[in-house]
C-alpha cells in the first residue's frame, strides 16, 4: 500500500506540504492508484469513463490553484476507469493566470505523495507542423521550454534532486501505449515536439515560424512545468496534446479560446476511448 513520503519539510515561504495534503486524502479513501491523468482544455469528457470514489474541488485542497479558464473543472477525482484505479486532475491552473510555478505544479507533487508512479498529461495545442490538422493528436517525444522560467527555480524540497535530467522526459514505452490506444480509437496521432510559452496571448506568425525552425511541432501554454516536476519526483511521464487549432500564420481566421474548446468537444468520444484504452494497456503492461 502506497504511503506519503512523510516529507513535511517546512517551506520558507509558508506554502503547504504536498505530503500533508496527500495524507489527508489517504485518510478519506482507500484507493491507491499508481496512474494519474491530468486533463487539459476539452479533455473533461474523459470523466464520463470514470467511476468516482472521491471528488474534491481544488478550492478545498490547500495549495491547489483554482483554474479560472473555461474547460477546466478544477477538481481531483479518485476512481476507476475500466475497473482500474486512477487519480484524475480535471483542469489545471495556468502560469498566465498569475499562479506561481510552485502552485501550478503543486498538484503533481501531491500525486507523487499519493503513491502515483506514472502520469499522463494532456493539453490543447496549436499545430505548427504543416501535416497537423485541427482534431489531430500529438504524443510528446520531447519539449522546448520557452516560458522564460523553470518550476524548479528557488527553494528545493529536501530529498528531491536539485538538478533534474530531462534527456528522456517522455518515456518511449508509454508513448508506445498511447500509439496503440490511438490506433484502437481510430484517432489520427502524430509524434512530435511541444513548445511551451507563457501566454495568455496567442503567438504571432513570426514567432510560429521561429518555433518551427527550432523543431517545434505544436505550441501551448502548459504541461511542460508539470512534466519537469513529475520527473523531479521520479514519475514516469507521457503527454498528449489535442491539436485544437492551426497556429498563427497557418490559418486566415483569428484564433479564439472558443475554437479550442469546440474542437476538443467535437473529438470527445474518440479522446475518451483513447484514454480508456491507454489506462487498460498501462495496467496490462505493469
Amino acid at each position: 500500500m502506497s504511503q506519503p513520503s512523510g516529507n513535511h519539510a517546512r517551506d520558507p515561504h509558508g506554502r503547504p506540504s504536498a505530503a500533508t495534503v496527500a495524507a489527508s486524502l489517504l485518510r478519506r479513501s482507500t484507493l491507491r492508484p499508481s496512474l494519474a491523468l491530468v486533463l487539459g482544455s476539452g479533455f473533461d469528457k474523459v470523466l464520463g469513463r470514470c467511476t468516482s470514489v472521491l471528488e474534491i474541488s481544488y478550492s478545498s485542497l490547500p495549495g491547489f490553484p483554482r483554474p479560472g479558464v473555461a474547460g477546466h473543472a478544477g477538481k481531483l477525482v479518485l476512481g476507476y476507469v475500466a475497473r482500474i484505479p486512477v487519480a484524475i486532475l480535471s483542469g489545471r491552473g495556468h502560469f498566465y493566470e498569475g499562479h506561481s510555478m510552485e502552485a501550478v505544479t503543486f498538484p503533481v507533487r501531491v500525486l507523487a505523495e499519493l503513491g502515483v508512479k506514472t502520469v499522463c498529461l494532456t493539453c490543447a495545442a496549436g499545430g505548427i507542423n504543416s501535416r497537423y490538422k485541427a482534431g489531430d493528436y500529438m504524443v510528446f517525444s520531447d519539449h522546448i521550454n520557452f516560458m522564460g522560467t523553470n518550476p524548479l527555480r528557488g527553494w528545493n524540497l529536501p530529498g528531491t534532486p536539485r538538478f533534474v535530467d530531462l534527456s528522456q522526459t517522455y518515456e518511449r514505452g508509454l508513448r508506445d501505449l498511447v500509439e496503440k490506444a490511438a490506433k484502437k480509437a481510430k484517432a489520427r496521432l502524430h509524434t512530435g515536439q511541444y513548445l511551451a510559452v507563457c501566454g495568455p496571448s496567442y503567438e504571432t506568425p513570426a514567432e510560429i515560424r521561429a518555433f518551427g525552425r527550432l523543431g517545434a511541432d505544436a505550441v501551448g501554454m502548459s504541461t511542460v512545468p508539470e512534466a519537469i516536476v513529475a520527473r523531479q519526483c521520479g514519475l514516469r511521464v507521457a503527454a498528449l496534446a489535442c491539436i485544437t487549432n492551426l497556429a498563427a500564420g497557418r490559418n486566415k481566421q483569428a484564433i479564439t479560446h472558443a475554437e479550442v474548446l469546440s474542437t476538443g468537444e467535437a473529438g470527445a468520444q474518440v479522446l475518451s476511448e483513447m484514454m480508456e484504452e491507454f489506462v487498460k494497456l498501462y495496467a496490462q503492461a505493469k
